[in-house]
């Protein structure tokens, strides 16, 4: 299943605030006529706000009778090629006054405050990144100790020049849009101990995590309309917090209790999250998916989503409730290929491997023989059995005459096999029972899931090598600690 968070950003409705509206005019030498578009950060794309035409004087007036929502802006000029950015906040009746040539040093803003700080801060800053990255140059060409010493040395007077200047405005202007977003845009100390023990380098860990979002309050929106705030939000979730699932869900409510103060951090938040666990990197996060789900989305605290989209959040949600990792498996009884009752709970074995698969699928084709192999090896001796599940997409015809020739064919004898009669999935669906393909998430064959003794789920979704890799620490590590 695609991605969804394209659909869900789109529910982040653009927020007009109110009070007397906004007028933001354009002037520019480098054009005459077109279209300019003002747009607004959602995450690390712009979403426009506004249009406007350029006159036969380089004039564009962009105008509304309510408020823009803060944060940073940029005015695209027509081609889209070129941009000029400024920050948006309550003083809205701005005047830009942009030359395309050297947008850096020849925009002039007036009408805010908070611009003045912006574009000197702008023009400083560029001006110390050029000489930074000429360091950053010089040092890796240099020849001698006492070069690469002296390009060292002026690297770190640039960088220290350029913080002080940050930490100037935080401390001079603390109520300031640049504060709140130089704050932001701060990274976590890096811990100076050098680790010798494991104790060590856990302790450096936790001091990181612990100061990771030191510089924001999920209570300002203005945050979430900055290119920043979302790659913060993804390196901490992929990279720095447990992939644990619990660790996660502790972690998520929190901020999403701290932003229910923010209404469009909130959106934010909660379509980011929804859409990061809904087909999660890490087996079992699915996990927090479905407790999204459960606890917002199923409960009507997400009415800003359009009935399309909440039927795919709800349809994904009941797909993954029924398998997830440490839960019992549902049950599976069906029809052996002697037409015989076989019930996958009716099978004793200390690890069970349950296997959806299609004779016609070439994948099965090339893994079904493969796991089998494994299995004869290694798998049957340490009383391991698996339990495979006839799952044809229904366009094939004579699937049983092809399910029961392979069987015979790859001598899978020693398996447990099932399928589904035309008539059994009917019934189910006539009682609105959900099939196996939900219970199990079955979107694609082959499709393989471990069962503990107690036929919970230890794994699903991993190749026959995964599986087998699994299996043996499973075996070295009985306890699982």
């Amino acid at each position: 299943m695609k991605k969804i968070f394209l659909l869900l950003l789109s529910a982040v409705i653009f927020v007009h605030v109110s009070g007397q509206g906004y007028q933001i005019t354009l002037k520019t030498p480098n054009f005459t006529s077109g279209i300019t578009y003002l747009t607004y950060y959602m995450g690390t794309n712009f979403n426009i706000a506004d249009s406007a035409a350029i006159s036969n004087k380089g004039v564009a007036v962009f105008k509304g009778t309510t408020k823009l929502a803060p944060g940073i802006y940029a005015i695209f000029f027509p081609g889209n090629r070129v941009r000029t950015e400024f920050l948006i906040d309550k003083e809205q009746q701005i005047s830009v006054s942009a030359d395309t040539t050297d947008l850096v040093n020849k925009t002039v803003i007036t009408g805010s405050r908070e611009n003045i700080l912006y574009d000197q801060y702008q023009k400083f800053a560029a001006s110390k990144g050029r000489l930074i990255q000429q360091e950053k140059i010089a040092y890796s060409l240099s020849r001698t100790r006492e070069d690469s010493a002296l390009h060292e040395k002026n690297y770190n007077l640039y960088n220290k020049q350029l913080n002080d200047y940050r930490e100037g405005i935080i401390k001079n202007q603390p109520n300031s849009m640049m504060a709140a977003l130089l704050k932001a845009m701060k990274e976590p100390p890096t811990p100076t101990k050098i680790p010798v023990t494991r104790q060590d380098s856990l302790n450096n860990y936790y001091e990181y995590k612990s100061h990771y979002w030191d510089g924001i309050t999920f209570m300002d929106d203005r945050i979430i309309r900055t290119p920043f705030f979302l790659r913060k939000l993804e390196h901490y979730y992929r990279e720095v917090i447990s992939p644990a699932a619990d660790s996660i869900i502790k972690d998520v409510d929190y901020k999403l209790l701290l932003a229910r103060s923010a209404p469009e951090m909130y959106k934010f938040l909660l379509n980011w999250l929804t859409d990061e666990y809904i087909n999660p990197k890490y087996m079992g996060q699915d996990a927090v998916f479905v407790h999204l789900f459960e606890k917002y989305h199923s409960k009507g605290l997400t009415k800003w989503l359009n009935e399309t989209q909440m039927e795919a959040i709800t349809r994904r949600a009941y797909m993954l409730m029924s398998n997830l990792i440490g839960d019992k498996a549902a049950d599976l009884e069906m029809l052996d290929p002697n037409n015989k009752p076989v019930s996958l709970y009716n099978v004793s074995a200390d690890y069970t491997v349950v296997c959806f698969w299609d004779p016609n699928c070439g994948h099965c084709k090339e893994v079904v023989p493969k796991l089998d192999s494994m299995y004869k090896a290694k798998w049957k001796q340490r009383n391991v059995k698996i339990f495979g599940v006839l799952t044809p997409d229904g366009k094939e015809a004579n699937v049983m005459t092809a399910w029961s020739a392979f069987i015979s064919s790859h001598n899978l004898n020693d398996w447990f096999h099932a399928y589904q009669t035309k008539e059994a999935e009917e019934k189910a669906i006539a009682e609105h029972r959900p099939g196996f393909r939900q219970l199990y998430d079955i979107t694609m064959t082959p499709t393989l899931f471990l069962l503990d003794k107690e036929k919970r789920i230890i794994a699903k979704k991993l190749t026959w090598e995964q599986m087998n890799d699994l299996l043996e620490v499973k075996w070295k590590n009985p306890s699982g600690n």
